[in-house]
């Protein structure tokens, strides 16, 4: 017999409170392209921002701008001493192309009167009219109690009495509001089934907690457990201070993991789970920033494992060392190869990327021989998959030579440019060699490295068009050991028109000659990669 399952409620709030974001401040433009993502995924609300408060977000609600998801306004209730049909900031929500309104709403008495300056009854009326005025005007009404936790614990029975006010007057969600992000799953837990004892019934509450003890997908799942309906969260967990819950995080675990998914069906399909890492790294390109690694589900070593003994199981079973099937989540497997990994991590790394090679073929030996000696001298290729790969290919079945690089030279001066203002300009010079014919770039930059790869890219002949759509777009140093002779490590990101990305490695006492190892492997992979997918490089 098959059980029906309760339906979750997942509510987006990236567009106004992740704006809040140290950094982040979206455009008219960002915000229709996020919506737009978070609508294809499916969520079931998206809020956008607050109608009449700004510019941007006046602009941004002249249209309805999702498609399946709800699209919701977020604003104050209505003030004390004017009524809701003459209160200016309730009319730009209710005249907002939204499909629902978000109140904001004092639920912590010693907040009403210090921010608010009213009596606890006129809050609980501002609430109750701003319900009922949205409503009228054939709005879905929700509304944030802010601060709900620290004000249950300082007054319990004024906060139950704002989450009651709007319960009552026909809110289609009240929203518990962990707005300072301090308190424990176990303390959410309990509070929420205190309110659902108190006659607000639980497919009428919401979640809505921050991360500032690290804690806020706990806390939203912890108020799943105790009887709320509905999540509200953010994409990659952006939002003030430290941020609010992830709802990167939450949807998977909501979908896959038995605790839930057998009680609860999220709106989200299979098939949309597996976009969630793409979605997750097409919102960080957005922000211009790099994904990070280690993200839950979605991040690039989400499913890498690095020790000898952990790849050997994995090749023999995944679930030892995987607690849900990358592929569910759009996801891949990683065995990273390093001066700790056994000859399992390589040959599943090789056979990943195409390469077949015996285990027995002296040809591995001397690869991870090679390997292990490079990362004692400071190389890193578990981080630097290309470069990985373009020694291998090297080693065990040859590369073509694209190019030669004879020499190269960097200089660094600071001058007064022709307005007598105070400069710094990096020069660089590269000579190299294309099908015999010898080259000399010249090109000035920000810094030696990007002089040094502007010059590089500047003329490669017949492959300057391939490399057209190639960026750099991340540039980390580390240096090794201390002292005048101390090692530098250079891993550089780089990204083309097709979305691909991938990190090259150069290492030497020098910064910039550590630097251009890296970039001319970035180019170099580059110009493989376009080969192998035209099936010009053999992929054995």
């Amino acid at each position: 017999m098959t059980m029906t399952r309760e339906r979750l409620y997942l509510f987006d709030t990236t567009l106004r409170d992740g704006q809040q974001t140290p950094g982040i401040d979206f455009s008219v433009e960002d915000k229709i392209a996020i919506a737009k993502l978070l609508d294809a995924f499916g969520l079931d609300y998206v809020e956008g921002g607050y109608p009449g408060a700004n510019p941007t977000d006046t602009a941004f609600f002249q249209e309805k701008r999702t498609e399946r998801a709800k699209f919701v306004a977020f604003g104050m209730t209505k003030r004390a001493g004017v009524s809701a049909s003459n209160d200016p900031g309730l009319a730009s929500l209710v005249q907002s192309k939204s499909d629902a309104i978000c109140f904001v709403a004092k639920s912590w008495d010693y907040h009403v009167r210090v921010a608010l300056g009213c009596t606890n009854e006129e809050n609980l009326d501002a609430i109750k009219a701003s319900v009922e005025a949205a409503i009228a005007a054939g709005k879905e009404a929700l509304v944030d109690c802010e601060h709900f936790f620290d004000g249950i614990k300082a007054n319990p029975d004024y906060a139950l009495a704002c989450a009651r006010t709007a319960y009552d007057a026909g809110a289609r969600w009240v929203v518990l509001c962990d707005t300072n992000g301090g308190t424990q799953p176990s303390e959410v837990r309990a509070i929420v089934e205190k309110v659902i004892s108190s006659g607000i019934s639980g497919d009428h509450l919401g979640i809505h907690a921050h991360d500032d003890t690290g804690q806020a997908v706990a806390n939203s799942l912890a108020a799943v457990e105790a009887g709320v309906r509905q999540i509200q969260g953010t994409l990659n967990g952006i939002g003030e201070r430290c941020g609010n819950a992830n709802l990167i995080s939450i949807v998977p675990t909501l979908a896959l993991k038995p605790a839930f998914a057998d009680r609860f069906e999220t709106g989200i399909s299979a098939e949309a789970l597996t976009g969630i890492s793409r979605l997750s790294r097409a919102f960080d390109e957005l922000l211009n920033r790099a994904p990070e690694a280690q993200a839950p589900y979605v991040g690039a070593s989400a499913f890498a494992t690095k020790a000898g003994i952990h790849a050997s199981a994995l090749a023999k079973e995944p679930a030892t060392y995987e607690h849900v099937p990358p592929e569910t989540v759009g996801n891949r497997r990683r065995v990273m190869v390093s001066d700790q990994g056994g000859k399992a991590n390589f040959l599943a790394e090789l056979r990943r990327r195409g390469i077949e090679v015996p285990k027995d073929d002296h040809r591995l030996d001397a690869l991870i021989s090679v390997v292990k000696e490079r990362e004692a001298e400071g190389y890193a290729y578990e981080g630097a998959d290309a470069s990985f790969e373009l020694l291998a290919r090297k080693m065990l079945h040859g590369l073509p030579e694209f190019f030669n690089v004879t020499s190269f030279r960097c200089m660094v001066e600071r001058r007064f440019d022709a307005n007598g203002q105070l400069k710094t300009v990096s020069e660089a010079i590269v000579k190299v060699v294309v099908d015999g014919e010898e080259k000399m770039s010249v090109a000035e930059g920000h810094g030696p490295v990007n002089a040094l790869d502007i010059a590089l890219r500047k003329d490669l002949g017949k492959f300057q068009g391939e490399i057209a759509d190639m960026e750099l777009a991340d540039f980390k140093v580390r240096i090794l050991n201390g002292g005048t002779e101390a090692i530098t490590r250079v891993l550089i990101e780089s990204h083309d028109g097709t979305g691909a990305r991938w990190w090259t490695v150069g290492v030497s006492e020098n910064i910039i000659d550590a630097s251009f190892q890296a970039l001319m492997d970035s180019i170099v992979y580059k110009l493989m990669k376009n080969r192998e997918m035209a099936g010009l490089v053999a992929a054995e």
